[in-house]
C-alpha cells in the first residue's frame, strides 16, 4: 500500500471541513504550519489500496498571495509534497468556485473536483452536469452531499485512481492578472450550469431584504432585538430554577456538614466563602449563554451573519477596518472572549488586533443580567410581555450604541497605536440553508458555552473568597467592603456612580454577573450574596441609597464601557502574547467608559 498526500482545497463555506471530517473521523489532529500562524488540521484514512494523509489548507478565494491564507494553500499545493488535490466547490456558486479551480489546475496535474452541496443545488433548481464539467476540465468530477458519509464513497476511489497519475505539481509561476482564468470560469459554468429562475427567486428577495440600503440596517436592528427578547425572557425562567436547585443543593451540603459536626462557623465560611459565588455565576450566566449561542449559530448557520458584515463593511472600512471585524463583534455578544478568538479569521496583524481590542466595547451576556435589570426597575413601568419587550427594545438601543462606540474606538487606533490601511476584503455571502440542528448544538454548548463557562468559574473562585473577607473582616465596626466603598465614593460620584457601584465593578472582574449581587450586598450591610430577585423590591433598595435617573443610566453605561472581564483578559494575553496589546485593551473601554458618563452626569447637572 502506498502512503498518498491529499490537500483538501476550496473557497471557504463549501463544505471542505465536513469532507474532512467525514474521511478521517476522529483520526485528525491539529497544529501549526512551519513557521506560520496559521493552524492546519491533518487527518487518516485508508482504503484498500492506499494509506491517506488528508490536509485540510486555509479557506481561500484565490492562490495570488494578497493574504496569508493564500499563500499558505499554494506554497503548500507546490511544495507541500502534496499527490492529489480534492478542489471542493459549492454546487450553488459554482463560477465563482471555479476561479479558484482553474487556479489550481495551473500548478497541480492530479485533481479531483468535489461538486458539494448538490441538495442545495436542488433546492434552489439549479443543475450541473457533472459529466460535461469533467470533459471542459478534463478531471474527474462527483457531486456531492457532505453530511451524507455515503455520497463520498465515490471519492474515495476516484482518489485511488487517481493518485496512480504522473506528474504532480507543475510549479509554476500564477500570473498576477486573473482576468483570463475568470472568462474561462464564466464560459464554463455557462456551459454546465442550468438554473431554474422561479426557485431562486426566494433567495434574491431576501438577499435584497437583508442587504438593501434600509431595510438592512432595519432587519439588522429586529433581529437584534427579537434576539434579546427571547434571550432575556428565557433565561429569567431558566436562572429561576438553577436557583432553586442551588438553594437545594446549599441547604443539603449544610445538612451534611451538621452530621459531620462541622462547626456553623465553619459551614458559613465553606458555603459564603466559596460555593455562594460560583453558583450565583453558574445560574445568571449559563441561561442566557445557553439561548444566545444556539440563537447566534442558527443565524450563522443559516447564512445571514455574512449579511450582518456585509451592511456593515463600509462602515468599519471608514475606520479602517474591515467586515471580518463585523462577526468577532457578533461573538462578542455571547462572550468577549469568544469574540477575542474569533479575530483569528482575520488575516492583517493589525486589523486582528483592531478586533481584538475592541471587543469589550460590545457587552456580552454576562453584563446583560445588570443592563436588564436598571431597565426594569427605572427605565420600564409596565409589567408582563410588553414590559419584556420595552426592556429588550431599550437594552437593543444601548447595544447600537456600543456598536457606533466600537466604530469610533477602531477609528481611534486606526489613527494613533494601530495606523494603516484597511486591506483589501472579499465577502462571500453564501446561500440561504437549512441550518443543522446537531451542529448548532455541539458548537454552541461544546466550543462556546462550556468554554465560557469553565473560565469563569476559573475566575469566580478566588472572587468570591477575597468577596467575603472584604464583608467580614471590620476595622473600626466597619468592614473593608463599606470602608472601600466609602474611599472610592469621591470618585464614583464624579462620574455619576457612587463607592459602591464602582466597588461592585471592580470586584466584579472575574465575573460581571456578580456586579449587582455585590452592590446589593454592600447596600444591605449584608455579609454574603443574598439573592433579590423582586424588582420592586430592588428598586426601593436602591432609591433608598440614592439613586437617581442620572445614577441609573451612567451605571448602564459604565456597564456596556469598563474593563472586560477576567477570562476575556486571559484570552486576549494569550491571543496577542503582549501586555502591551491587553493592557491598552483593559485601559481603552474604561476610559471611554468614564468620559460617557462624566458627560452624561455634567448634562444632568445642567438640566436640573
Amino acid at each position: 500500500m502506498s502512503d498518498i498526500t491529499v490537500a483538501v482545497a476550496g473557497n471557504p463555506n463549501v463544505g471542505k471541513s465536513t469532507i474532512f471530517n467525514a474521511l478521517t473521523g476522529l483520526k485528525q489532529h491539529t497544529g501549526n504550519w512551519a513557521g506560520k500562524t496559521v493552524s492546519n488540521k491533518e487527518g487518516f484514512f485508508k482504503t484498500k489500496k492506499n494509506n491517506y494523509t488528508l490536509v485540510d489548507i486555509p479557506g481561500t478565494y484565490s492562490l495570488l498571495s494578497r493574504s496569508k491564507e493564500e499563500e499558505i494553500a499554494r506554497d503548500f499545493l507546490i511544495y507541500g509534497g502534496v499527490d492529489v488535490v480534492i478542489a471542493v466547490c459549492d454546487a450553488t456558486a459554482l463560477e465563482r468556485n471555479l476561479n479558484l479551480v482553474l487556479q489550481i489546475l495551473k500548478i497541480h496535474k492530479n485533481v479531483v473536483l468535489c461538486v458539494n452541496l448538490m441538495d442545495e443545488a436542488k433546492r434552489k433548481g439549479i443543475e450541473i452536469d457533472l459529466e460535461a464539467l469533467s470533459k471542459e476540465l478534463s478531471v474527474p468530477v462527483i457531486g456531492t452531499v457532505a453530511r451524507n458519509k455515503k455520497s463520498l464513497n465515490k471519492l474515495k476511489e476516484l482518489l485511488d485512481e487517481t493518485s496512480e497519475n504522473k506528474p504532480k505539481s507543475n510549479k509554476t509561476a500564477l500570473e498576477n492578472d486573473n482576468t483570463e482564468l475568470i472568462k474561462k470560469a464564466e464560459i464554463i459554468a455557462g456551459k454546465v450550469v442550468k438554473i431554474n429562475e422561479t426557485k431562486i427567486k426566494t433567495d434574491k428577495i431576501l438577499d435584497r431584504l437583508f442587504t438593501g440600503k434600509f431595510t438592512g440596517y432595519f432587519t439588522m436592528i429586529l433581529f437584534l432585538c427579537l434576539i434579546l427578547w427571547i434571550t432575556v425572557s428565557g433565561a429569567n425562567y431558566i436562572s429561576e430554577g438553577l436557583s432553586f436547585i442551588f438553594v437545594k443543593i446549599e441547604n443539603l451540603l449544610r445538612e451534611f456538614m451538621s452530621l459531620i459536626n462541622f462547626s456553623e462557623k465553619t459551614q458559613f465560611v465553606i458555603i459564603e466563602g466559596f460555593f455562594r459565588v460560583p453558583f450565583w455565576v453558574i445560574a445568571v450566566m449559563l441561561p442566557p449563554m445557553a439561548i444566545f449561542f444556539p440563537l447566534f449559530t442558527f443565524l450563522e448557520d443559516a447564512g445571514y451573519l455574512p449579511r450582518v458584515a456585509f451592511n456593515l463593511d463600509k462602515p468599519f472600512m471608514k475606520c479602517k477596518s474591515c467586515g471580518k471585524q463585523v462577526l468577532t463583534m457578533c461573538m462578542g455578544f455571547g462572550c468577549n472572549a469568544v469574540g477575542v478568538t474569533g479575530a483569528r479569521i482575520i488575516d492583517s496583524k493589525r486589523e486582528r488586533l483592531l478586533a481584538v481590542i475592541t471587543n469589550s466595547f460590545v457587552p456580552c451576556n454576562g453584563r446583560f443580567p445588570t443592563i436588564t435589570l436598571i431597565i426594569s426597575a427605572f427605565l420600564v413601568t409596565s409589567s408582563g410581555f410588553l414590559g419584556e419587550f420595552s426592556a429588550s427594545l431599550l437594552m437593543t438601543l444601548f447595544i447600537v450604541l456600543s456598536v457606533l462606540m466600537t466604530m469610533c474606538a477602531t477609528g481611534f487606533l486606526s489613527h494613533t497605536f494601530l495606523k494603516g490601511k484597511e486591506n483589501p476584503f472579499i465577502l462571500e455571502l453564501p446561500p440561504f440553508r437549512k441550518p443543522q440542528t446537531g451542529k448548532i448544538i455541539i458548537r454552541s454548548v461544546f466550543d462556546r458555552t462550556l468554554f465560557v463557562l469553565s473560565r469563569a468559574l476559573t475566575a469566580s473562585i478566588p472572587a468570591s473568597i477575597v468577596i467575603f473577607l472584604m464583608a467580614n473582616i471590620t476595622i473600626g465596626g466597619s468592614s473593608i467592603l463599606s470602608l472601600t466603598a466609602n474611599f472610592l465614593d469621591p470618585f464614583g460620584r464624579a462620574i455619576g456612580l457612587d463607592g459602591m457601584i464602582l466597588l461592585g465593578f471592580i470586584l466584579g472582574f472575574p465575573a460581571n454577573e456578580i456586579v449587582v449581587p455585590i452592590i446589593l450586598m454592600g447596600y444591605l450591610s449584608s455579609k454574603n450574596l443574598t439573592e433579590v430577585t423582586d424588582v420592586n423590591l430592588i428598586r426601593q433598595i436602591l432609591l433608598d441609597n440614592g439613586w437617581t435617573l442620572n445614577t441609573a443610566i451612567c451605571t448602564i453605561i459604565f456597564s456596556l464601557f469598563h474593563w472586560p472581564c477576567a477570562t476575556t483578559v486571559m484570552t486576549i494575553k494569550k491571543e496577542t502574547n503582549s501586555l502591551k496589546w491587553t493592557a491598552l485593551s483593559v485601559v481603552l473601554p474604561t476610559i471611554f467608559g468614564i468620559l460617557v458618563c462624566s458627560l452624561i452626569t455634567i448634562f444632568f447637572k445642567i438640566v436640573n
